[in-house]
């Protein structure tokens, strides 16, 4: 008789990374769709407590080829879409502040892994000076997983309404 309590794989709910979407905030996503933990969803995938650091864009030391292979199978989501929720190779990141283009969000709302590349300033599509913080309210951005609903975790403030005080660059 098996000790196992659940099956997870029974009931997954796949969820597909958005196209720039950062680690963290795809494994948020998958999280909430799944009413899972990341703990649970490390100990599930094999890959242990790892999945908590990465959720806070803590990537050092760089997610292993086995690590990623497994989390993709356990989320059932193809190893190169989890692929691209990373940096790309040799870029450095830079996981605090989290930074944010509020035009982008608007447009598709998700965090993008490329906002925390550590020389990464500005939007190159809208050219707006990434955001650090509430521009209503000054409170920093939580990490990325925690943005279930896309405003500010003190005043509320829309993401998306950030754009309109996002400086040109």
């Amino acid at each position: 008789m098996s000790n196992e309590i659940y099956n997870f794989e029974a009931w997954i709910n796949t969820v597909e990374p958005l196209p720039g979407e950062s680690i963290s905030h795809f494994l948020g996503r998958f999280e909430r769709a799944n009413l899972l933990t990341g703990y649970q969803i490390g100990k599930e995938a094999g890959v242990g407590a790892i999945v908590t650091r990465w959720k806070k864009l803590y990537l050092n030391p760089f997610p292993t080829q086995q690590e990623l292979e497994a989390l993709a199978k356990f989320v059932d989501v193809e190893v190169e879409k989890m692929t691209q929720t990373l940096p790309l190779k040799g870029i450095t990141m830079k996981p605090r502040p989290i930074k944010l283009c509020a035009a982008c969000y608007a447009e598709q709302p998700c965090h993008r892994i490329e906002w925390q590349y550590k020389e990464k300033m500005k939007c190159d599509r809208h050219q707006l000076s990434l955001l650090t913080k509430c521009t209503n309210c000054g409170t920093p951005f939580p990490i990325p997983a925690d943005w279930e609903v896309g405003q500010c975790p003190h005043c509320s403030l829309p993401f998306a309404k950030m754009a309109k005080r996002q400086k040109r660059c």
